[in-house]
């Protein structure tokens, strides 16, 4: 049981309990004890792909935080909440409403490197706690800002109020540390109006993407009927950025082991395998290659 499953989390879960979910399922379906973990958190309002580690693909689970995500969501102008979300209460209104072109023309604005205030609602940590617990004690939080990255931001859809629209919903590509409420919240003062999101979908998260997403519902029905292994995508799934490096039984052995193997001159992060079966997450520098991640399969 080594690989990964790809959840379209369902509203109102939190991914902590998504993962919960399906060490149930493992268990149930006589898989025994597994190492399971998620790869992005996704927020409980927030539905689509939460990549799910199970067993030696967990190490690689620090990865998939790293990796770029695709979103979709919605911001309705005209009032902005605690939380950035539908969640929070309201805590500024404005009257005003901004047109599509006005949209349109102040996405540039948020697209490649910028500075983002991440919301006080996040798991952020600040002198050791996490920011949503004190703001949910009354604390003033301030939030530093983060240098992120939103490779492109285009409106998807609009709905119209008066002249100017109730909301529009967003497809965002955008770089790790990436808070989309916060992304919201700021497209929004920049129109010289108060917003909050209201739908927030991740469409897709590094390698894996919502059509190879699977629901709760059909993971649970597939382990009653024995099937979960058809619906689990492989550990390499997760490295198809990767160029495989083929390696002979000695020098798999030798990795394992943790030994720097010297060979041919190869450069940068490469999987090491031998035959079919995964070794290593190994990186090439001229002719060393060393272990990053070493998989007991």
């Amino acid at each position: 049981m080594h690989g990964w499953i790809i959840l379209d989390k369902p509203h109102g879960l939190g991914s902590t309990q998504a993962v919960s979910a399906v060490k149930r399922v493992l268990r149930q379906s006589g898989a025994g004890k597994v190492k399971v973990g998620h790869g992005g958190t996704l927020d409980p309002l927030a539905t689509g792909v939460l990549p799910v580690a199970i067993g030696e693909a967990t190490k690689l689970a620090g990865r998939m935080l790293d990796s770029d995500k695709v979103y979709d969501f919605t911001v309705a102008f005209g009032a902005q909440t605690d939380t950035l979300d539908l969640e929070g209460r309201v805590i500024a209104t404005s009257d005003h409403r901004p047109t599509l072109a006005e949209v349109e023309a102040v996405l540039p604005r948020f697209t490649g490197p910028i500075e983002q205030a991440p919301p006080a609602y996040s798991a952020i940590l600040i002198d050791g706690q996490r920011a949503y617990d004190l703001a949910r004690a009354g604390q003033q939080v301030e939030m530093k800002t983060r240098a992120v990255t939103i490779y492109s931001l285009n409106i998807a859809a609009s709905e119209a109020e008066g002249a100017g629209v109730a909301s529009a919903t967003l497809t965002a590509h955008v770089s790790k540390g990436t808070y989309i409420r916060s992304l919201a919240r700021d497209i929004a003062l920049a129109l010289g109006t108060v917003g909050h999101v209201t739908m927030l979908r991740r469409v897709k998260a590094g390698p894996f993407t919502l059509d190879m997403a699977i629901s709760l519902d059909k993971w649970e029905e597939a382990a009653r009927g024995g099937g979960i292994a058809q619906l689990m995508l492989p550990l390499t799934a997760g490295l198809d950025d990767i160029p495989a490096l083929s390696v002979s039984p000695d020098e798999a052995l030798a990795l394992r082991q943790g030994k720097v193997l010297v060979g041919k001159p190869h450069t940068g992060l490469m999987l090491a395998m031998e035959g079919d079966t995964p070794v290593a997450l190994v990186d090439a520098s001229g002719p060393e290659i060393r272990v990053v991640r070493g998989f007991n399969l």
